[in-house]
């Protein structure tokens, strides 16, 4: 029988057993085990990753550049670069390297390293390149404007000018994340720069810990960098994949767990009432928001869109489907973004929703169909939302499916009406503000296929604004323009918000030091421990 000390105790060079579905006696006080949902991973390396899971775990491995402060992201700080200046014409960035820093192999962190980290993006070219590429870099170009010039001097020159602020937020990025040249390229494989061995669970990184192991959908391993400014005092932490919140649940109570982070809104209840417990609660970046098809002949009417608006019991859905997980939001920026709006414009009226019906044509409603995914809470949210706008008339047929299955149909511009759950991929405003905005030319050849160009919205006020504030170099003025651009977003475009992510970890009184942040990508492991 396998014992606590064979899989928790010192591994040494021998390999790792896989933890999925083992149950051990109360985890040792310098390991924690956090179990989470992580079979969304497919790869490990910091320039493909572009997960929900792998981005967090990650996160804790590298370092960048220079990250938003969590309390205010409109504060940048060094992280791997004590300074930077921009020149006046704006097309140069300059950074300067921090001293003393080292990766887990013990090698210096140079600029170099930063310069090979950014070019490594640029070449792989894989999900999260195009953060880096739409500042003009290319696999041809990318050797001559992204340049160590000294050991700690790392100097960008864009293809335009453009906001300085844009470019620090998508640098701090987890695809910014700095990995060490020499150990990489050392397990290169042709022309990968080493993309297969880092893809598979190793990692080169300067972060607080180091990737030990990771067993598909079962367990992602770290241990602590020795080289790291502050060394996390465990001796090894585990995440472990454990989907059913009822086995999350237990596993907690009987101790087999440190950390819970996907129960469900009852049984977080429950422990909230439980003084053994500590809830963890912080928002997220993820909004649920339903997207009109513009190509649909009723969809495409103002008053209709207007009509989904008002017909729906926001504060309801919140309270009784959606507590502790999801809270009324009502704009393209989620909550904690700089610009974002918090105010809630739209509440449940159907007097209102009838009438704004009447003035589309439409008195005795329609009918539609509503893609939506199987999964909790999406499931009850969508009939809520089915019921709520019954009752204007509207009737909605609900389409259930994977979530693999709703983003394959709305990417193919198929449905109708859908529900999905966007996520932003890095802390400015244009990550979200280009896909709810953004379409330049709505045929199906277009490359940028925002979620814009996936609902065949294509308003060109709300294209050239979007790309204006994108460009604007004063970053007040930009907090400006996209503070106007919700406003009217919410009024006139396809796309209903609903809610915005809420998350909560669980754990007993004695683990503390997680750290959860807007962005998975900057959620921290680092001052976890347990007494």
């Amino acid at each position: 029988m396998l014992n606590r000390r064979t899989l928790l105790g010192a591994v040494g060079a021998s390999p790792l057993i896989p933890y999925a579905g083992i149950t051990w006696a109360a985890t040792p006080r310098d390991v924690i085990v956090m179990a989470r949902q992580i079979d969304d991973i497919v790869s490990l390396d910091p320039q493909e990753s572009f997960e929900f899971a792998g981005q967090e775990v990650l996160a804790n491995v590298y370092d960048r550049l220079i990250l938003p402060d969590l309390k205010d992201p409109t504060v940048i700080k060094g992280d791997l670069a004590e300074s930077w200046n921009t020149s006046e014409d704006g097309l140069t960035t300059t950074f300067k390297m921090a001293q003393g820093r080292k990766f887990a192999s013990g090698n210096p962190v140079t600029a170099e390293d930063a310069a090979f980290t950014l070019q490594r993006a640029v070449i792989l070219n894989k999900a999260p390149a195009f953060i880096v590429n739409q500042f003009g870099f290319t696999k041809e170009n990318a050797a001559d404007r992204i340049r160590a010039t000294d050991e700690r001097t790392l100097v960008l020159t864009l293809a335009e000018k453009g906001s300085p602020s844009f470019l620090l937020y998508c640098l701090s990025a987890l695809v910014g994340s700095v990995v060490d040249k020499k150990t990489v390229m050392a397990k290169a494989v042709g022309d990968d720069l080493g993309n297969g061995w880092l893809k598979g669970g190793n990692s080169a990184g300067s972060g607080p810990f180091q990737l030990r192991q990771w067993r598909a959908s079962e367990s992602v391993v770290l241990e602590p960098n020795p080289n790291a400014p502050s060394p996390s005092k465990l001796k090894r932490l585990i995440v472990q994949h454990r989907p059913d919140t009822s086995a999350q649940l237990l596993g907690l109570q009987r101790g087999d767990i440190d950390v819970a982070r996907s129960l469900a809104p009852d049984q977080l209840a429950t422990l909230a009432e439980d003084p053994a417990y500590t809830l963890l609660v912080a928002p997220k970046s993820q909004i649920n928001f339903l997207a009109l098809n513009q190509n649909h002949p009723i969809l495409s009417k103002l008053p209709v869109r207007q009509a989904f608006k008002w017909a729906i019991d926001y504060a309801g859905i919140a309270s009784s489907i959606t507590p502790k997980a999801y809270e009324p939001h009502q704009a393209f920026l989620p909550r904690g973004f700089p610009g974002a709006l918090v105010d809630l414009p739209f509440r449940k009226d159907i007097a209102k929703a009838k009438a704004l019906l009447a003035e589309a044509g439409v008195p005795n409603g329609f009918e539609v169909t509503m893609d939506h995914y199987t999964n909790a809470p999406f499931s009850d949210i969508a009939q809520a939302v089915q019921a709520n706008l019954a009752e204007a008339g509207i009737k909605v047929t609900l389409i259930a499916g994977e979530q693999r299955q709703v983003i394959t149909k709305t990417r193919a511009r198929q449905h109708q009406v859908a529900m999905g759950l966007w996520g932003s991929d890095y802390m400015d405003p244009n990550s979200n503000s280009e896909t709810f905005n953004v379409n330049a030319d709505d045929g199906d050849a277009q490359l940028n296929r925002t979620l814009a160009w996936r609902s065949h919205w294509k308003d060109d006020d709300f294209t050239t604004r979007s790309i204006a504030a994108l460009k604007e170099p004063d970053a007040a003025r930009r907090v400006a323009l996209y503070e106007r651009l919700q406003r009217d977003h919410q009024e006139r475009s396809p796309f209903v918000f609903i809610g915005q992510q809420v998350e909560v970890a669980a754990m007993k009184k004695t683990t503390t030091g997680l750290q959860l942040a807007l962005l998975g990508d900057r959620t921290s492991y680092t001052g976890l421990t347990k007494a």
